[in-house]
């Protein structure tokens, strides 16, 4: 039996729409929302479609730092949730606009974030000079903190330059990067490995940030692992050869492992000498941790990629690597896509002259005595605060790789900001679970009765392709870099398949006169006018069913006239402006929502930089 409100409905009815909380309109753009930075990309997308490139670079570099290197090599979360694919098979190439940005751009020196000229008392050390404590120093230095980078290497960058070959990011990439952030003033200690993390609390920093990845590969204990020396671990031999300590290997290379590193070693591979080089993976391609592109480039340069193949043993004849032997697999995989643990069919034997294992990274601390007040779980990782990213001991915080293991760029650089806001908490002697939330800002894009500030014309065009080096070039020099990125016009045409989810339908309850035109015009049926009732009724009730439980239902207040409500099913919407157009009373506008996202830089200034202001009323 259903319970009534004061207010005479029913509790089980659905509740009405809170627009004002940021995380609605912000779950609304799903690129956005799924990049763990939350970079406004339909906004700087637009802007590199207006030949704007140096507001677009400065516009990533707000949330992501580092847009050139992210435009070749980041892990695209945003483009597995871009709606594009909800029209056709393939995402806005999301990622490689953001390197249009980075190659186009004029210089934009005088934009970058500075340094402070005076130094507010308090030192941090970040351990590893990575992605993730670069993020860290670059929020920190504007706010006057001394801080210093540790790295073990002779050169800064982390696993972003010993992991990443050549020829997807060039070394020039990451020095001008990085350098943007140690010319605000860090002190980067090369050559400088950090062995004792309590001699390092005794000399005096007010805080310290550890940011060194997770540097140890996985090994693999079989039969004949330790007889030869041609068997070697994947990131540490992706390491050597980016330092020149490797410059040759086997013609015939296994790669054991189906991992993005494993996709990097045997390009590498071929580009230092292998002429067959395979992939061998223990599951079906379903199951396989490497990015889809990755896949594709690797096949593109005649990667042999095996399924269900077990590694048993190495065979080593007089010394010598010859060959491994593989259990042949058989899996089901059951309705919910879990695989069961496999039926052995057969063995097969596969020559080679070299291995490469690359199953896999985990971290390694070993520097960090177990007597200081830092706690560590059963897999030998530190517990940590995932959003203040402080472990057990005040003071010490983790992020990248080596907070919660093996992600990639992206993530790091958006534990770096967290980290960053902690930090700054802390030494300030500040609550660090106090944090400003998030604010939203709302501004219509009206220019005229039916002209709008953006392009809001359906583009039927198909993703352009990425232009590479042709395959007889691409392998001369391990330092070709394979994609040549967009040429200012093709970035133009790629723009024009984004759906504009950033610019939203907003609707005010109190002007809608309850016409339909708006439910007319619709060219996706998203819209419906119906009594209210609770969620699974009101999703069966709509102009098209709502299927999509993960996209929000939009259930305005009560109309005027019948005292119905305005549903629009957020899955659907193209943010094709139809409806705002046809709109006889204005009920409907085009609204651009901005997420603002806190930083260390809006906690120092009291938050008054997330301003919670909106161009118009919303309801």
């Amino acid at each position: 039996m259903r319970r009534h409100t004061d207010n005479g409905r029913h509790d089980s009815e659905m509740k009405r729409t809170d627009t004002s909380n940021p995380d609605y309109f912000h779950k609304v753009v799903d690129c956005q929302w799924a990049c763990p930075a939350h970079t406004d990309v339909p906004q700087y997308i637009r802007l590199i479609a207006q030949g704007r490139f140096d507001d677009a670079y400065i516009l990533n570099r707000e949330s992501n730092v580092f847009p050139g290197i992210l435009g070749r090599v980041c892990d695209r979360p945003c483009e597995s949730a871009c709606r594009r694919v909800r029209i056709e098979d393939k995402p806005v190439a999301i990622c490689r606009l953001k390197r249009v940005a980075a190659d186009h751009r004029g210089d934009i020196s005088d934009r970058l974030p500075k340094g402070a000229d005076q130094s507010n008392g308090k030192k941090v050390a970040l351990l590893g000079a990575g992605c993730a404590s670069l993020t860290v120093a670059n929020d920190l230095r504007p706010l006057g903190y001394e801080v210093t980078i540790f790295e073990a290497m002779n050169t800064a960058g982390g696993l972003m330059r010993t992991n990443i070959p050549q020829f997807r990011l060039p070394p020039e990439v990451l020095d001008e990067e990085i350098a943007y952030v140690i010319d605000m003033g860090v002190v980067l200690k090369l050559n400088h490995k950090i062995n004792s993390m309590k001699a390092l609390l005794d000399d005096g920093f007010d805080a310290v940030f550890v940011g060194t990845g997770a540097p140890r590969g996985k090994n693999l204990e079989i039969p004949g692992r330790y007889d030869s020396d041609n068997i070697v671990i994947g990131i540490e031999w992706l390491e050597s050869v980016a330092f020149d300590h490797v410059d040759s290997i086997g013609k015939r290379v296994l790669i054991i492992g189906v991992g993005n590193t494993a996709m990097d070693c045997c390009r590498t591979s071929l580009r230092i000498g292998a002429e067959n080089v395979k992939v061998i993976a223990r599951k079906p391609r379903a199951f396989f941790k490497a990015s889809a592109w990755e896949l594709e480039d690797a096949e593109e340069e005649f990667v042999e990629i095996l399924v269900n193949h077990s590694p048993k043993n190495f065979i080593i004849e007089d010394g010598k690597l010859v060959g491994m032997t593989f259990e042949l697999m058989e899996y089901k995989v059951d309705d919910d896509g879990s695989i069961d643990r496999g039926t052995l069919i057969g063995e097969k034997i596969i020559p080679c002259d070299d291995v490469i294992l690359a199953i896999g990274q985990e971290n390694a601390f070993p520097w960090v005595e177990r007597d200081i007040g830092i706690e560590f779980d059963e897999w030998e990782c530190p517990i940590i605060d995932k959003t203040t990213m402080m472990c057990s001991r005040d003071g010490i915080f983790f992020g990248g790789d080596s907070a919660f293991g093996p992600k990639n760029i992206i993530w790091a650089v958006a534990h770096g900001h967290e980290a960053a806001i902690s930090i700054h908490k802390y030494c300030q002697g500040e609550s660090l679970s106090d944090r400003l939330p998030m604010g939203i800002n709302l501004v219509s894009q009206k220019m005229g009765m039916h002209e709008w500030s953006f392009s809001n014309d359906y583009d039927p065009t198909s993703r352009r392709l990425m232009p590479h080096v042709d395959l007889k070039e691409r392998f001369k020099k391990l330092d070709i870099e394979v994609e040549l990125g967009f040429t200012a016009e093709q970035a133009i045409s790629e723009v024009e398949r984004c759906l504009n989810c950033d610019i939203q339908t907003v609707f005010v309850a109190k002007l809608c006169i309850e016409c339909d035109a708006c439910i007319d015009i619709c060219p996706v049926n998203c819209l419906t006018i119906t009594e209210i009732g609770d969620e699974a009724d009101l999703r069966t009730r709509l102009s098209a069913p709502a299927e999509n439980l993960d996209q929000a239902l939009y259930v305005s207040d009560d109309l005027p006239q019948t005292g119905r409500v305005m549903v629009k099913d957020e899955d659907l919407c193209v943010h094709c402006s139809l409806c705002a157009e046809r709109c006889p009373t204005g009920a409907w506008d085009m609204q651009k929502s901005t997420v603002l996202i806190p930083y260390a830089s809006d906690e120092a200034a009291g938050g008054q930089a997330l301003s919670m202001t909106q161009d118009s009323a919303v309801s």
